[in-house]
């Protein structure tokens, strides 16, 4: 039968007599992916078997009916309330393209629609056009067009797959603005325009434009974005103190000996501020061809913070300095406002080492310590200040000590003087006690010596006692009754 049936299509179609209910459909599709082949029917013949054949639809051409709805890599539908059926065809390969027939079955001659099949590569392009653009920056893909495409749908995909360029459209016509990306078109010169800002480095890569096209497959262009990053970022750390001044050593290109100098303030490079504006604080100077200073005076604590040599309105890509500046406040102005804010009957020293402080707080001030410590730095004041009440207290101590010492020795003294004199009180009466001091004279001489031998032991004992101290002077009973002798003579009258 189906021989018959290209027998009498090839027939049919030398003698242009194959009826057709449209004019020849044109399908594009890209290589690898699916496709679709939509044909419409006239009235009336909604329950006819429709198939896709292709070449000179022989029976080995016939690549799918209704009555057989799938296959391999074909599937058919028949939408009978829009009189359309459609045949989709997987993973077209190029050998796909050509011309294909959507038939539908009746009675002598069959209803014919003629489909032209295009197969394209799905890769783009043989031009690539290359921008660079660099960390935190921004950078503008720029896309041209046809004046037939003014109105039509224009887009931007990531990616070298036409087929699915707009099904993964990053930005388009009808959304403008997509986060860090703006779409802008200028229909006199009819460019469209994608602004990609606060660029990184996973933003380099190729990029698709793409135009729609109603009848056609859609127009595209490729461009490579590269995003390159810092190089040879410099960070420096300085300090400075509150009131004073801090110069910046900044460095530059030689490329940029023209362009304006100055610095900004902020953690970010992309959006850091301008300090050469509205600051008076800040001025440029020493500007040479490899370098310029900006100094900072009157340092705030405000001041801290972040800071770029900028040589460029632009980031661009090359060798830039950054500083870190934290301020500090003046050691000697924080220790004098808080020895005004203290009580005048009392003193506190505040030293500071590296990023501590400690205070010490003292006992009242001794008298005429204040004449004695003015002008003097805050380091002898403070030893001063410590150290002499200790000193008194010293000195207190020893004289304390030497009164003590010389009291118990004026006590020990007096001790050994009243026991000598009691010895001495004895012997003379022994002596007033004889009837005749001249007879009894030996008697007397030997008792005397038997007292200076008393006399010398107790000596003895009070050089013992006393140690080093001075020796006393040592009188003998003997001594004393020669001294003492007209005595008796007198009493004898």
């Amino acid at each position: 039968m189906w021989s018959f049936q290209k027998l009498l299509f090839n027939l049919c179609s030398a003698l242009n007599c194959v009826s057709s209910v449209a004019g020849l459909i044109r399908v594009f599709e890209y290589e690898g992916r699916d496709g679709k082949i939509s044909c419409s029917y006239p009235h009336g013949y909604e329950d006819y078997e429709k198939y896709l054949c292709r070449n000179d639809c022989d029976y080995s051409d016939i690549l799918i009916t209704t009555s057989q709805m799938n296959k391999t890599r074909h599937f058919i539908y028949d939408d009978k309330s829009t009189r359309i059926f459609t045949t989709t065809i997987s993973n077209f390969l190029s050998t796909d393209a050509g011309n294909y027939w959507c038939g539908v079955s009746r009675n002598g001659k069959d209803i014919y629609t003629e489909v032209k099949l295009e197969i394209r590569q799905d890769m783009c392009c043989n031009t690539v056009n290359n921008i660079q653009g660099h960390e935190d920056g921004s950078v503008s893909i720029k896309c041209p067009y046809d004046s037939e495409s003014v109105n039509n749908l224009k887009y931007i995909c990531r990616g070298n797959r036409p087929s699915t360029c707009l099904q993964q459209a990053v930005i388009t016509s009808d959304t403008k603005q997509n986060g860090r990306l703006s779409f802008k078109s200028d229909t006199n010169s009819r460019i469209f325009k994608v602004t990609i800002s606060k660029l990184t480095l996973n933003d380099s890569g190729l990029y698709l434009c793409g135009v729609q096209k109603i009848t056609q497959v859609d127009v595209f262009s490729a461009v490579e974005l590269e995003v390159k990053e810092w190089c040879c970022l410099k960070s420096h750390q300085i300090r400075g103190n509150v009131g004073r001044s801090v110069t910046l050593q900044c460095p530059y290109p030689p490329q940029h000996r023209n362009n304006r100098k100055f610095v900004c303030k902020g953690s970010q490079r992309s959006s850091c501020s301008d300090m050469m504006i509205g600051q008076s604080r800040f001025s440029l100077h020493n500007v040479s061809f490899e370098s310029f200073s900006v100094t900072i005076t009157q340092l705030e604590e405000g001041d801290a913070g972040t800071y770029w040599c900028r040589s460029d309105p632009e980031w661009t890509v090359g060798n830039y300095t950054q500083f870190h500046l934290s301020v500090e406040k003046e050691q000697n102005a924080g220790t004098e406002k808080e020895l005004e804010e203290l009580p005048a009957h009392r003193t506190t020293a505040v030293y500071q080492h590296q990023s501590s402080t400690v205070k010490t707080v003292h006992a009242p001030t001794p008298p005429g310590s204040k004449e004695l410590t003015e002008g003097l730095p805050d380091a002898v004041s403070y030893s001063l200040f410590v150290g002499l009440p200790v000193l008194l207290l010293l000195m207190l101590t020893i004289i304390l000590v030497k009164v003590y010492r010389n009291k118990r020795h004026k006590e020990k003294e007096t001790k050994v003087i009243a026991d000598r004199n009691k010895l001495d009180f004895t012997e003379q009466q022994d002596v007033w006690g004889g009837e005749d001091v001249y007879q009894n004279h030996d008697a007397v001489v030997m008792r005397s010596q038997q007292s200076v031998s008393k006399q010398q032991n107790a000596s003895y004992y009070v050089d013992d006692v006393n140690g080093d101290e001075a020796d006393y002077e040592n009188f003998t009973a003997a001594e004393n009754i020669y001294c003492n002798e007209d005595l008796p003579k007198n009493l004898k009258r």
